[in-house]
C-alpha cells in the first residue's frame, strides 16, 4: 500500500513520535538540546528537588550568551543576577556532564549561532531551547523550536516532550531580488504581509528560487524570525548548499556516518502532492529594503515608502496610535531621513560572518557619523576570528567602529548593552517590543546594509544609494 504524500515537516515529526495521545499532544523525541543560563536553573533545581538526573547529557549543550557583558569578558562580571546564573549554568553542566561552552571559551557566542558553526545541528532533527527563537536551527531542515523552563526540565529527565503537531504553512518567494535586498527583508516583508500574529499555530516551511538560491546564512536569518509572525517554527528542505554547509564542521557525521547520514537527508523534503493547510505566494521583485516603524515586527514597510495610515493596515486605531506615539512617528511620514542616535549589528538573527560582510562594504572608505553610538558585537568567537582574518577589523577599525565580545547583547535588555530611553536604534535584532531593548529605547529592525548606512549617515538612509 502506497503511503499519501508527506512535507517535509510530517517526515520529521513522525519519525520522532514515541507515543500519540488520543485527542491530545505527542510525545516527541528530542535530539539536540541546547540550554542557556537563563532558563536553564529553575529547570536544574525541579531535577534536583525530584532526584532526577539528565538522561542522555551528550544531547543536551549548554553556551552563556544572554546575560553575558560584551566587553572584558576576562572579567569577573559586575552584575551580581547575570554573575549567579552564569555560575549556575557552569555548575550545573559539569554536576550532570553536560558540554559547557562558558566566557572565553573559544566555541562560545549566541545559542543559534553556535549550533550550526559547530556541526551540532543537523537535518532531520528536532532540537529545542528555553529560548523563542530556537527556530533558526530550521534552516537546516530540522524542526526547531523554543519551550518553557518547566519543559526544558522535562527534556533533561526523559529526552521527549509533549507537544500538539503544528499546522502546516508553505510559503513560497520566486524570482530575483532587487539591489540591497537581503534575507532579513524577504522576512521582514513576509512578516508585513501576514501580520505579528499571521502564522499563529503553524510550521512555515520556505519554499521557491528565493531560499533555495539563499546562503544557509540567509536561511538561518529567514527561519530566526518565523515566530514573529506567530509561527511554531519555520523549515527549508535541505540541498547541496546544507550539506556543503555542514561537511567537515567539528561534530558534523565523518566518513561513513556522513554517507549514511546524506542517504536520509536526501529524502528530506515535502513530496509532489502533499497537501498544506495554508499556502502563500510572493514576487521577490515586490521587495525593497526593509525597515520597521512600530512595536510589532509586522509593522514594516520598504525604506523608501511613508508609514501606513490606520485605515491602509486595517489595525486598531487605539492600538496603532499607542505604537506611533511610543515611537514618536505619525502617519504618512517618511522614514528615510529619520534620525538615529544607536547602531547594532550582532544577535541570533544577524550575528553570522556573512552578515558582517555586508555591513563592511557600505563601511569600507566611509565613516562612522559622529553622532551614532554603534554596537558591533559577532555572534560567536568564531564569527569574530573570521572578522579579523577576513581583514573586516580593518575596515571597520579605520571607518571609526570598534569590534566588541561575542553575545546576545542590545538584542534584549537583559545585559549592559542597553539602548537609553527616547533613543532612536537601528538594530538587525528580530523584535522591536517596547523596551525590548531598554526601557524606553525605540527600536527600528532592518538589515545589516541598511544599518551600515545609518551608521555612517547618522540617519535612515536607503543603502541602495550608498553601494
Amino acid at each position: 500500500m502506497s503511503q499519501s504524500p508527506s512535507t517535509l515537516f510530517e517526515k520529521v515529526w513522525n519519525a520522532h513520535v514515541v507515543r500519540h495521545i488520543a485527542d491530545g499532544p505527542d510525545v516527541l523525541f528530542i535530539d539536540r538540546h541546547f540550554i542557556h543560563e537563563v532558563t536553564s536553573p529553575v529547570a536544574f533545581l525541579g531535577l534536583e528537588q525530584r532526584g532526577l538526573q539528565v538522561m542522555y547529557p551528550q544531547r543536551t549543550f549548554a553556551t552563556a550568551d544572554h546575560n553575558t557583558p560584551t566587553i572584558n569578558q576576562d572579567q569577573p562580571v559586575k552584575d551580581p543576577l547575570s554573575a549567579n546564573q552564569l555560575k549556575a549554568l557552569e555548575n550545573n553542566a559539569h554536576k550532570y556532564g553536560i558540554s559547557h561552552w562558558g566566557l572565553n571559551n573559544p566555541k562560545n557566542g549566541i545559542v543559534h549561532v553556535v549550533g550550526p558553526e559547530n556541526g551540532i545541528t543537523l537535518p532531520g532533527m528536532t532540537i529545542v531551547c528555553g529560548d523563542s527563537h530556537t527556530s533558526t536551527h530550521g534552516a537546516f531542515g530540522a524542526i526547531a523550536f523554543g519551550i518553557g523552563t518547566s519543559e526544558v526540565e522535562m527534556v533533561l529527565s526523559s529526552q521527549c516532550i509533549m507537544q500538539p503537531r503544528a499546522k502546516k504553512m508553505r510559503i513560497k518567494v520566486d524570482g530575483q531580488l532587487g539591489k540591497a535586498v537581503t534575507p532579513k527583508d524577504v522576512i521582514l516583508y513576509i512578516i508585513s504581509q501576514l501580520t505579528a500574529a499571521g502564522a499563529t499555530g503553524y510550521f512555515v516551511e520556505y519554499a521557491g528560487s528565493v531560499f533555495e538560491n539563499m546562503s544557509m546564512e540567509g536561511r538561518m536569518t529567514v527561519c530566526n524570525m518565523s515566530i514573529e509572525m506567530g509561527a511554531r517554527g519555520g523549515m527549508v528542505a535541505p540541498d547541496e548548499t546544507t550539506y556543503n554547509y555542514i561537511k567537515g564542521r567539528d561534530k558534523a557525521p565523518k566518513g561513513e556516518a556522513w554517507d549514511k547520514a546524506m542517504a536520509y537527508w536526501k529524502t528530506l523534503k515535502t513530496d509532489e502532492g502533499a497537501r498544506f493547510d495554508k499556502e502563500y505566494h510572493f514576487n521577490a521583485a515586490d521587495i525593497e529594503p526593509m525597515i520597521t516603524f512600530g512595536t510589532n515586527p509586522g509593522m514594516g514597510i520598504g525604506i523608501s515608502q511613508h508609514i501606513p495610515t490606520t485605515q491602509e493596515t486595517g489595525a486598531g486605531k487605539a492600538s496603532y496610535d499607542k505604537s506611533l506615539n511610543y515611537m514618536g512617528f505619525h502617519e504618512e511620514e517618511a522614514m528615510l531621513g529619520k534620525k538615529v542616535d544607536y547602531v547594532f549589528i550582532g544577535s541570533c538573527t544577524n550575528g553570522r560572518i556573512e552578515d558582517f560582510r555586508a555591513f563592511a562594504s557600505i563601511v569600507k572608505g566611509r565613516k562612522k557619523a559622529d553622532t551614532v553610538t554603534a554596537w558591533i558585537v559577532p555572534g560567536s568567537h568564531i564569527v569574530e576570528q573570521q572578522i579579523r582574518e577576513e581583514g573586516i577589523y580593518d575596515i571597520l577599525t579605520e571607518a571609526g567602529f570598534q569590534l566588541r565580545q561575542p553575545g546576545c547583547s542590545a538584542c534584549l535588555a537583559m545585559n549592559d548593552d542597553k539602548i537609553p530611553a527616547g533613543k532612536y536604534a537601528v538594530s538587525t535584532s528580530n523584535r522591536n517590543f517596547e523596551g525590548r531593548q531598554g526601557p524606553g529605547a525605540r527600536t527600528l529592525l532592518a538589515s545589516p546594509l541598511v544599518a551600515a548606512a545609518a551608521a555612517v549617515t547618522g540617519v535612515v538612509t536607503d543603502p541602495r544609494t550608498l553601494l
